[in-house]
């Protein structure tokens, strides 16, 4: 199968590089110099996107915002910011991952498999969790309360997942870090806390049920 990646970047250098590497290994290449331009190409149906952050004509970060509720291929940002803050940005916008500039092809390439396999199992899944008021369709990748839709984002979603489909065991934030946002490095606590919050906050609107519990010193789990 030749995926198709989407690289949104304003270095004409570098989406040329990009480009030949990855079309010399059968990918199937579109490109974006700016933000509107972007907005245009994901009509094309990318299966991953390589997002810039700084760009014109609309940066990365509204990009994302704009399109991730449309699209749910993965979404990697290219970024020459190193600031914490900027991460979590990037990830609350619903970006899968990141990857700072300069970057090696191999571990870029590398990222790109890990996302594609990882889209690829998703799309597979088939099962359905019913518990209490809740209820998960692993396929749709969607979460009601109450028969009511909770929205989520790409990550929020992941957290819901992963913790649910192993109810009972703690994991600490590092770990459901690298399950869920697919890092090889250290993960990000912050980020993680984050998103947890925001889950029970939605869902505590529909019900005092607390699904994900706080083992404190330890991490999260998912309550049976």
């Amino acid at each position: 199968m030749s995926y198709k990646i989407l690289i949104a970047d304003d270095d004409i250098e570098l989406v040329k590089m990009l480009r030949t590497f990855f079309e010399l290994r059968n990918y199937m290449i579109i490109t974006a110099s700016d933000g509107a331009e972007t907005l245009k190409m994901v009509e094309m149906k990318p299966d991953i996107i390589l997002l810039d952050i700084n760009m014109p004509r609309a940066d990365g970060i509204e990009v994302c915002q704009r399109i991730r509720d449309k699209v749910s291929c993965p979404i990697l940002f290219l970024t020459a910011r190193a600031d914490e803050q900027d991460r979590v940005n990037g990830l609350m916008s619903g970006g899968d991952d990141y990857i700072l500039k300069p970057f090696s092809l191999k571990e870029l390439e590398a990222r790109i498999i890990a996302h594609l396999k990882r889209e690829e199992r998703h799309q597979k899944k088939s099962t359905y969790r019913f518990q209490g008021d809740l209820s998960i369709d692993y396929s749709a990748k969607t979460v009601q309360v109450s028969g009511q839709d909770i929205e989520l984002t790409k990550l929020e979603y992941g957290i819901i997942e992963f913790l649910s489909m192993n109810p009972g065991t703690v994991y600490d934030k590092e770990r459901i870090y690298e399950k869920v946002c697919g890092y090889d490095g250290d993960g990000d606590s912050r980020v993680i806390t984050e998103l947890i919050r925001r889950i029970r906050k939605k869902i505590q609107k529909y019900t005092d049920t607390e699904y994900i519990e706080t083992v404190w010193g330890m991490g999260y789990r998912w309550g049976k």
